[in-house]
């Protein structure tokens, strides 16, 4: 039987999903064949289309011909009882394209998408919505489609009960949680399956539904209150999403009253694999575990003088009966550090820990790295860690809520950020890309929350498409990927609205770090909710997050020679190119070198000109991107547009509160002035 494609309540946007994307295939004749509960799904997509406009959906394979032909065939490519499904004599051997692949091809007047399992023709179906009117049209030869990786996953940091400082969304800027309300999860599911809906359309596969920092009352999801959970991964299960739990290493002790949680203990191994049997129980599908351990306060191995290996591993044998996946945060960092000691790196942390590792974790666990060293911030190098496992399943971690990068307050559209991470080769040229080193898969900490417009700004919707997209297929396009969101969420768009977004949303991203932290350094924001300017916020803190700007200069020395020595976790093409202040990129200047403010970077300006010059810049491209906004409201829905106007007078005020501050610290700080007179305070 066809599922009931999830209605949303009015007022909620309905994103990259609008009924009109769904119009050409609405019209056509459509054959659904096979069976499964992913194939009832499409069913239920395609008789939901069809009902609205006009189409015919069939199931019986006897009634040719079709415009489009939905199929699961088996792996040798034979669908069961197929005589009017069309040759299939040149579709080969589909064993290879997995549960998720499907092969799509049109000709004689027919789109065909032919899967080996149900996740694929899922994805084939939203591969067709994607077309438009362009799958129906010409011929296309046989295109093999499958995912880069196994793992596509988001991260949500929400908190079952509100926290008195973090809320209900920890770093969450759209509003309080889909999953949990009020203490305990949400009584009506519809949007969440909604949601699941949105996910599978761009490719993602796996949720975790809480928050990586485990209090009381997310504990208890583990044991007592696991029926939540599963009610929740009821309602993301049709659309091929696996649920996930972030849960705290200490759980024997809160859950379980023992005295211990060495991951060595066999009575702590033991309480593990009790608790394990009992989530799968209720959720026969459940994906796993997130971990964050020995970091932040969070509890870990460390307590019991045990590697972080040995921790991720007992989880991992408690797990791997049931085809689960533990997937250990490579977080892990001193949040005490003395702002006085400069041989001290937070940047090393990861590598220190993690890559004396390389080879000891078990093949269901994943080590999640965070793409940069640091944490989120607009401009940083990319981890060294990532290159540094070859023996272990490591997985890209990055952050669609903007927590560094505007709050969903700004724009910033973080696609070409995340394409230069996933296109970095840490061997050199010659070597793989991270795309390709990233056999654990890449996960994303949502931006989602109960927003009617699901990410707060409703132009942050294009952040977690492209998440998406390119989880799928690393060395996609990401302009492409952005074209391909437009489309979808604005049908039949005229081309001044499809230039107007492309204008605002392509390089937002380098708008925003040129009017906040210069050249690499990172941080420069309000301590705790991060959001905004605060030039010495954190600089005398324990969290290792300093920029050491004194009269002469500005920077942190992390060179091998005279530093930190963090340049040197690298290869030895990145680890020279980075040593030196001659050869380091300028982007990345100030996190690798102190340098003095009247260094000469590769545009011929100085250090301290450059800061001023990027701060006047990018309020003047946010004004811009403003004022182009403004002259598409006769082309956007007034609801969504007076949304991103308001968005837009909040990144104008603050981009200007940004420039002014930072300016007239370095001018204060320098004594040097700008060299075009402009106004600084």
């Amino acid at each position: 039987m066809p599922i009931t494609v999830p209605v949303l309540r009015e007022g909620v946007d309905p994103a990259w999903l609008p009924p009109d994307a769904f119009r050409p295939l609405g019209a056509r004749r459509t054959l659904v064949h096979g069976s499964g509960p992913l194939v009832d799904t499409v069913h239920g997509e395609v008789t939901y289309a069809s009902g609205r406009l006009g189409g015919e959906v069939v199931r019986d394979a006897s009634g040719a011909p079709y415009d489009l032909v939905l199929r699961v065939a088996d792996a040798a490519g034979n669908p069961a009882e197929a005589d009017d499904l069309g040759d299939l004599s040149n579709l080969g051997d589909l064993g290879d394209l997995g549960d998720e692949g499907f092969v799509f091809e049109r000709s004689d007047g027919t789109t065909r998408v032919t899967a080996s399992g149900q996740r694929g023709l899922l994805y084939g179906l939203f591969h067709v919505v994607r077309l438009g009117e362009d799958a129906f049209h010409g011929t296309r030869d046989r295109e093999v489609h499958r995912p880069a990786t196994a793992l596509r996953m988001l991260d949500h940091w929400d908190n079952v009960a509100v926290h008195p400082v973090m809320g209900q969304v920890e770093r969450g800027y759209a509003g309080g949680s889909l999953f949990w309300q009020d203490g305990q999860a949400r009584g009506e599911l519809e949007r969440v399956q909604a949601y699941g809906r949105l996910l599978a359309a761009c490719g993602i596969n796996a949720v975790s539904v809480n928050n990586v920092n485990v209090h009381e009352a997310e504990a208890h999801l583990l044991t007592d209150r696991i029926d939540e959970v599963a009610r929740i991964a009821g309602a993301l299960r049709p659309y091929g999403i696996r649920t996930h739990l972030s849960v705290t290493f200490a759980a024997p002790i809160v859950l379980g009253g023992l005295s211990t949680a060495d991951p060595l203990d066999e009575s702590v191994r033991g309480w593990w694999a009790e608790a394990v049997h009992g989530v799968y129980s209720a959720i026969p599908d459940f994906g796993g575990f997130v971990v964050k351990a020995d970091s932040e306060g969070q509890p870990g191995p460390f307590t019991y003088g045990r590697s972080h290996a040995d921790g991720a591993n007992m989880l991992a044998s408690v797990l791997a009966p049931h085809d689960g996946t533990v997937h250990w945060r490579a977080f892990v960092y001193d949040h005490r550090q003395d702002w006085r000691d400069r041989s001290t790196d937070r940047a090393r942390s990861a590598y220190d820990h993690f890559a004396p590792l390389d080879g000891e974790f078990a093949a269901n666990a994943v080590l999640q790295v965070k793409h940069g060293p640091m944490d989120f911030q607009v401009r940083e190098p990319v981890s060294p860690v990532l290159g540094a496992l070859p023996r272990t399943r490591v997985a890209l971690e990055v952050q669609a809520t903007q927590e560094y990068t505007g709050q969903q307050r700004h724009v910033c559209w973080l696609g070409p950020m995340w394409s230069e991470v996933l296109r970095f080769r840490p061997d050199g040229e010659q070597g793989p890309v991270i795309g390709e080193l990233a056999r654990g898969g890449l996960v994303a900490v949502s931006n989602v929350g109960d927003d009617p417009f699901w990410t707060g700004h409703p132009l942050a919707q294009a952040n977690l498409y492209t998440f998406g997209r390119l989880a799928w297929q690393p060395d996609a396009d990401a302009r492409r990927i952005l074209d391909e969101w437009i489309a979808l969420t604005f049908p039949s768009a005229p081309e001044r609205l499809v230039e107007g977004l492309r204008t605002v949303l392509h390089g937002s991203w380098r708008t925003y770090e040129k009017y906040t932290a210069p050249l690499g350094v990172g941080f420069m924001v309000q301590p705790g909710h991060h959001y905004g300017p605060s030039v010495d916020g954190y600089e005398y803190s324990p969290w290792g997050t300093y920029h050491f700007a004194d009269r002469d200069g500005v920077g942190v020395d992390r060179s091998a020679a005279t530093g930190t020595g963090y340049a040197a976790q690298y290869a030895k093409a990145w680890a020279e190119l980075y040593e030196s202040p001659d050869s380091c990129p300028d982007e990345l200047l100030l996190f690798f070198h102190h340098v003095p403010y009247g260094h000469v970077l590769r545009s011929g300006e100085t250090v301290v000109q450059h800061i001023y010059d990027t701060h006047f810049e990018g309020v003047e491209e946010a004004e811009e991107a403003r004022r182009l906004w403004a002259g598409l409201a006769d082309l956007v829905e007034p609801a969504w547009h007076a949304r991103v106007a308001e968005r837009y007078e909040e990144q104008v005020r603050n981009a200007r509160e940004w420039r002014d501050q930072v300016n007239s610290y370095f001018l204060r700080k320098s004594g040097i002035p700008d060299g075009q007179g402009r106004t600084i305070y």
